[in-house]
C-alpha cells in the first residue's frame, strides 16, 4: 500500500513540510514517486521514517542523521560507525533525562514548599527550617538548591 505525504504526515504525527524538507535535505532516499514526482511512501518507509523522527527528537542535526543514512545505505562497512553514533546518541538521552530527573525533583520540591506555606499563610513558616524537617524525598532537590546558590554566590 502507498501513502501521500499527507496521509504519511499524519500517521507519523508530523507536518507534510517536515516530510518536504526531509526530502530535500536527502534523508528519504528510499521514497519512491509517481511519474509525476508526487512522493509515495510504502509500509517499510515508516520505520526508516520513524528512526529519522526518533534521531532528530534525540537533538541530532539534520546534517548528522543525513551521514547516518548514508551510511545504511554503504551497507556493512559502516556498521561500526552506525553503532558508534547511536551509542553517541543515546549517551545524550539518558544525560537528558538525568539533567530532567533533577528538574523534575526541584519542582516537586517548590510544590511541596508553597503547599506548605499556603496552608501556614505565609513563606516565613519555612525560615528557620532545617534538613530534618524537610520531608525525605524533597532533601536532595533541596541540597542542590542550596549547594547552586552558595557555588553561584562565590562566582
Amino acid at each position: 500500500m502507498f501513502y501521500t505525504v499527507g496521509e504519511t504526515a499524519k500517521k507519523l504525527n508530523i507536518s507534510a513540510s517536515a516530510l518536504r524538507y526531509y526530502d530535500k535535505e536527502g534523508l528519504l532516499p528510499f521514497v519512491e514517486r509517481t511519474n509525476g514526482g508526487i512522493r509515495m511512501f510504502k509500509d517499510s518507509d515508516f520505520e526508516w521514517l520513524s528512526v529519522i523522527e526518533c534521531l532528530k527528537k534525540t537533538g541530532m542535526s539534520i546534517k548528522d542523521i543525513k551521514t547516518f543514512i548514508d551510511w545504511c545505505s554503504e551497507g556493512d562497512s559502516t556498521i561500526e560507525k552506525r553503532l558508534n553514533l547511536i551509542n553517541s546518541q543515546r549517551e545524550n538521552v539518558i544525560n537528558e533525562i538525568k539533567q530532567l530527573n533533577e528538574t523534575l525533583e526541584m519542582l516537586e520540591f517548590k510544590k511541596w514548599y508553597y503547599e506548605t506555606s499556603l496552608q501556614a499563610g505565609t513563606c516565613s513558616i519555612h525560615d528557620n527550617e532545617k534538613i530534618q524537617d524537610i520531608p525525605e524525598e524533597h532533601r536532595l532537590a533541596y541540597q542542590r538548591a542550596k549547594e547552586y546558590f552558595y557555588t553561584s554566590e562565590n562566582n
